[in-house]
């Protein structure tokens, strides 16, 4: 599937609506009981694939242009410190696809310069930028080993109007979740519960693997177990606790089949 089309306003309009999870959910590693798990939500970009700032250093590179200027920026529009403003905005508008890509790459490109003082070329930026994240093996082997022992995976991604490459992705996931596809973006609770939906499954009986703090927070506070990924191997572990025996022994199996490091 290509690039999101521009999207009206104020999401699809059609998803339907169902409860919020209980008020003050528990959490694993909080001395409370959890529901088990059997519903796996997973990021994209610096989950599924390579991590976002090893991903960002190729096109860079290939770009001409500074990551740490690029990071930077990104930390300043976005961070937890940012004030929110109209640039901003334009990065949760194309992540519903409610902003034409073509006009948020040039917001992209003015983010940073070659050395030479000029911008990247505006046309095809998108695509450029992701074009190095590829999958991260030992990540796509825990997900692919959970849903053989019966676990429902889903992927629930916030794009920026990329081309995904599917290939085996329905050998892998259950569902998939696109931010611009469905009009809603993480952090929003609708799409998690959407995303929930979707597996069949309770909030409650899922958890949401991001690399940002702020989605697996927002999942939390839904009644979502959530888990602060960094590599495989560590959210391998983390899940370890939350799932039923069959998941458990199928993440151990992994992790002992896994070359150290992976």
């Amino acid at each position: 599937m290509g690039r999101c089309g521009l999207r009206p306003p104020g999401g699809t309009g059609t998803l339907e609506r169902y409860p919020r999870g209980p008020a003050g959910p528990s959490f694993a590693g909080e001395g409370e009981s959890v529901a088990e798990i059997s519903g796996i939500v997973v990021d994209w970009g610096g989950v599924v694939t390579r991590s976002f700032a090893e991903g960002i250093a190729v096109w860079a590179a290939d770009e001409g242009v500074d990551a740490a200027e690029f990071h930077a920026a990104l930390g300043r529009l976005l961070g937890p410190a940012a004030v929110p403003g109209p640039v901003a905005r334009q990065f949760h508008l194309v992540e519903r696809g409610e902003l034409p890509v073509s006009e948020f790459e040039g917001t992209l490109a003015a983010l940073v310069r070659r050395s030479d003082g000029s911008h990247p070329v505006t046309e095809g930026l998108v695509e450029r930028m992701f074009a190095p994240f590829t999958d991260e093996p030992a990540m796509v082997g825990l997900l692919r080993a959970l849903r053989d022992a019966g676990l429902k995976v889903a992927l629930l991604s916030n794009s920026w109007g990329h081309t995904y490459d599917r290939r085996g992705w329905e050998g892998l996931f259950d569902t998939v979740v696109i931010s611009c596809e469905v009009g809603l973006r993480k952090p929003e609770p609708e799409i998690f519960r959407h995303t929930a939906r979707l597996l069949d499954r309770r909030l409650e009986e899922c958890v949401m693997v991001d690399d940002l703090g702020r989605n697996v927070r927002a999942a939390r506070e839904l009644g979502m177990a959530g888990v602060h990924h960094r590599t495989a191997r560590e959210t391998a572990r983390a899940l370890i606790p939350l799932l039923p025996p069959a998941g458990r022994q199928a993440v151990l199996d992994h992790l002992s089949a896994a070359p150290s490091g992976a």
